[in-house]
Formats: structure tokens, C-alpha cells, sequence
């Protein structure tokens, strides 16, 4: 093959590998809630839905993707003076702007009319995460509080898209514990960066309107209030009757122990950065995730309702 071929392969290789790396396949691991709505509405055996659930994780993965382009190419100035995020491939111009621009473009309007081929009220949630993370990429980002919010919403999203893509209501129990986890998520997020960032707001600005004590306290009220929705979604009859079960209370002790594990990894380990990789390399948070998930399917599909 001449050289000039090889270098002509060597460039596109080395623009789709920038493009996968920009997209954060690790991340993709937030777009498992989509599935919550399946389980949870004991659906997890009708092959018709899981392959809509799973079109829907694969389309909020594209979605994604393309956001999180659109955001290095926003923040690439700015990331250039992170010590981790210099070298991603935009920010290192290992990816160039155009090729980054034009796929992200691409991932965005083939990912939402293709939800909206799916399903009407699918591909509306999925067009409103997009316009949502876009507008804090550009603005909300530098909003005191609404910063947080944003990034909470993402996770909402994900979970109401769930519902929608397979025909189900939206429990107001999922909305609300899903809203308060990820707003711990979002504020364990900021803090660690203030406590690990030399000059952080020179990274990210609005961290410059915070201070560990006021993010700290914002966590006070987040985890015992998650802990309790939860707790109060697991005794609730209404849940009882709907889920057919009584034991769901079962699940309680993996989220308690899974909050203060994240916590103690938060403040004793400088951990929860980022959510994804603190689940992905915390082993012991990782199992207690998995047991959480296996006590619920084995609750919800193999034990009948408790006796009187």
C-alpha cells in the first residue's frame, strides 16, 4: 500500500479514535437509568420493551456523546489549563474543530429524530436533554445553584425517557428519589473539585461561588432527604400494591451503605469527581450496587406480595 494511503488511513483512525474518547463511553454508564422504568414496571420479561429500552440507552449514548463534544470544543481554552482534562483530544488538538463539530452535529439530529421515529414523547424528553445540556454547556454552567440543578436533570431525563419509550406512567416516587441522588451526585461532584483544584475557578468558574462549608451543607440536606424518599418509597402500600411485593424495604440497608460508602470516599479519599469512575473503580460500591440491583429483581419478579 503506497504511503500516502497509510498516512490517509493513520489520519482517519486517529480522528475516530478522537471522536470515541471525546464521546466518554464511561459515562455512558448514567444511561442504565433509562432502564429503571422496565424493571421497576415489571416489564424485564417482555423481549418487545427491553429492545426499545435498549434502543433508548443506545440513543441517549449518541446524545451524550455529541453534548459532550459540543462542551470540549466550548471549554477547550479553558481545559487546556486542567492537569487531566489537557489531554483530551480536542483540547490537545489531537481532534480537529471541524471533524469534532460536524460529528457532534450528527450524533445530535440523528439521535432525536430517530427518538422521535420511536416514539413521539421519547424523542420530546430526548430533544429537551439536548437543548438542556446545550444551554449549560453555553450558560447554566456559571449559575450559582441552577448549576447543579442542570446536571440533576440529565439524570431525571434519562428515567421519564425510560417510561416513555416503553408506554408506562412515570412513578412520582422514581422522579423524586431520582432527582435528590442526583443532586448528592452533582454536589459531591463540586466539591471535589474545589477541594482538589489549584485556583478552581480558573478551571471551572462558578466554583468561585462556592466554598466546601456552604457545598457541605447543601450535602446535609440532599442525603438524609434522599435517604428518607427512598425509605418512604420502600414501606409506601401504594408502591406495595402497584410492585406487588411488601419486602422492597429489603433494599434499604444497600442504600444506606452505598450513600456513606460515596460519602467516605468523598471526604476521606478525595473521591466523587466523577460518579462513574468512583462506581467503576470502588469495589465495594460496586457490589453493593449489584446487590442492591439483584435484590430488586429477585423482589419484584420472584417473591410474592407480603402476608397480613
Amino acid at each position: 500500500m503506497p504511503k500516502r494511503a497509510v498516512d490517509l488511513w493513520s489520519k482517519r483512525a486517529s480522528v475516530l479514535v478522537g471522536l470515541l474518547v471525546s464521546m466518554r463511553p464511561r459515562q455512558w454508564i448514567k444511561n442504565l437509568v433509562v432502564f429503571a422504568a422496565l424493571i421497576f414496571a415489571k416489564k424485564l420479561t417482555d423481549t418487545q420493551l427491553i429492545l426499545r429500552s435498549m434502543a433508548a440507552f443506545g440513543l441517549f449514548c449518541a446524545t451524550s456523546g455529541g453534548v459532550y463534544i459540543i462542551n470540549d470544543l466550548f471549554d477547550a481554552d479553558r481545559d487546556r489549563k486542567h492537569p487531566l482534562k489537557a489531554r483530551r483530544p480536542i483540547a490537545s488538538r489531537a481532534l480537529g474543530t471541524l471533524p469534532a463539530l460536524t460529528a457532534a452535529m450528527l450524533l445530535l439530529a440523528g439521535s432525536v429524530m430517530t427518538g422521535f421515529i420511536l416514539s413521539g414523547p421519547f424523542g420530546a424528553v430526548l430533544l429537551i436533554y439536548v437543548v438542556i445540556n446545550l444551554v449549560y454547556s453555553f450558560w447554566l454552567k456559571e449559575v450559582v445553584i441552577i448549576d447543579v440543578m442542570a446536571i440533576a436533570s440529565g439524570f431525571v431525563l434519562r428515567a421519564v425517557a425510560g417510561a416513555m419509550i416503553i408506554g408506562v406512567e412515570i412513578s412520582h416516587w422514581l422522579i423524586m428519589c431520582t432527582i435528590l441522588l442526583s443532586l448528592f451526585l452533582a454536589l459531591c461532584k463540586r466539591r471535589q473539585e474545589l477541594e482538589s483544584l489549584e485556583r478552581a475557578h480558573e478551571h471551572r468558574i462558578i466554583l468561585k461561588e462556592y466554598s466546601l462549608d456552604y457545598i457541605d451543607q447543601m450535602i446535609n440536606v440532599v442525603t438524609p432527604s434522599t435517604l428518607l424518599m427512598y425509605i418512604l418509597y420502600s414501606v409506601s402500600p401504594e408502591v406495595q400494591m402497584k410492585l406487588g411485593t411488601g419486602h422492597l424495604y429489603l433494599t434499604v440497608p444497600f442504600v444506606l451503605y452505598g450513600i456513606f460508602r460515596y460519602l467516605y470516599l468523598v471526604h476521606q479519599k478525595g473521591g466523587g469527581g466523577s460518579p462513574t469512575t468512583t462506581l467503576l473503580t470502588d469495589r465495594p460500591l460496586l457490589i453493593c450496587v449489584g446487590l442492591w440491583t439483584m435484590t430488586v429483581v429477585v423482589l419484584l419478579y420472584g417473591v410474592g406480595p407480603a402476608s397480613g
